[in-house]
């Protein structure tokens, strides 16, 4: 028998040409385009439009009436030497020193307490989130009044038990400490939601198996409840943190800035050096070091976090 030789053709389903293939990671393109467009253009118009107009801006001295004078790099060479700027980072650090612990303490013991099979376990859940829906100038208002040193409920209620309360958001020491308290009270039911979700996320076959083996209750929360409570601990670390560094609202219903400089926190400033001084390029400038800060420390973090962070 003779073979008969065929010529081989191109195989079923062979790739297309470069041409089609263009075509086709066009078309592909244009249809990821057409999804993104609700959402790509309010970011561009209202967040990175304005990034670019504020990194322009920060580039020139400018009181929001005259027209902007270049000074390049001016701004942020003056604000690295200014005393009043390196306060305000410091104040920053104090109030993120105060809140951070006490808003993750007191929102990890909610999360402990709500987790447990109780009467009306929703009812208080709803309570304490509460707080985080409600608007920051009511919340710093309420607490203002609160600390009042000479009518608030806080002071009166130490005078029951013969303590002299503090001057709170009136004196310089504890004008801070005023400001941390409220914010960290409105934040702990952010928290203990987080953490919340957290702890419902552990297997429970883990604690069983602890209490087998003769850990207490102590033991199991250290070795066994934590690490694995770690992601969500570290989510909290990490939003917690870039809000401290924003912190705004409650500072400047609160005290203003005061007394005595006491609580000038950075965006405190940046909106002092805008409304108040009319020195917009230098508060552009502000911001973008307190921008260049907050990625500083979450890539830090981020970095971090393969050290102690447990995803089970």
């Amino acid at each position: 028998m003779t073979a008969v030789k065929t010529k081989a053709g191109p195989k079923a389903g062979a790739t297309a040409g470069p041409k089609a293939q263009g075509r086709r990671r066009l078309r592909y393109a244009g249809t990821v385009a057409l999804f993104l467009l609700p959402s790509a253009i309010p970011l561009t118009l209202f967040t990175l439009v304005p990034m670019a107009a504020s990194l322009w801006t920060s580039l020139h001295e400018w009181n929001l009436i005259q027209p902007m004078t270049w000074v390049g790099l001016g701004n942020y060479a003056e604000l690295l030497g200014d005393a009043e700027t390196r306060a305000a980072f410091w104040h920053t650090l104090y109030f993120i020193a105060g809140y951070l612990p006490l808003v993750y303490a007191g929102g990890l013991g909610l999360a402990v307490l709500l987790n447990r099979a109780m009467k009306g376990r929703d009812l208080f859940r709803a309570i304490y989130f509460l707080p985080v829906i409600t608007s920051w100038v009511v919340v710093a208002l309420m607490w203002k009044w609160l600390l009042n040193p000479a009518t608030g409920l806080v002071n009166q209620a130490l005078s029951l038990i013969g303590v002299a309360g503090p001057g709170w958001w009136t004196d310089p020491v504890w004008a801070m400490p005023s400001v941390i308290l409220a914010s960290a009270w409105k934040d702990l039911g952010f928290v203990m939601i987080i953490l919340l979700a957290g702890l419902q996320a552990i297997p429970k076959e883990y604690h069983e198996a602890a209490r087998v083996d003769g850990a207490g209750g102590l033991r199991r929360f250290r070795y066994v409840t934590l690490p694995l409570l770690s992601p969500s601990t570290f989510f909290v670390i990490v939003i917690s943190l870039i809000n401290g560094f924003q912190v705004f609202d409650q500072v400047h219903v609160m005290t203003g800035g005061g007394p005595a400089g006491a609580t000038q926190v950075v965006v405190e400033q940046i909106y002092d050096l805008t409304f108040r001084y009319g020195r917009a390029g230098m508060a552009s400038a502000l911001s973008w070091l307190l921008f260049a800060v907050v990625l500083i420390v979450t890539v830090v973090q981020v970095r971090a976090q393969r050290r102690w962070v447990n995803y089970g």
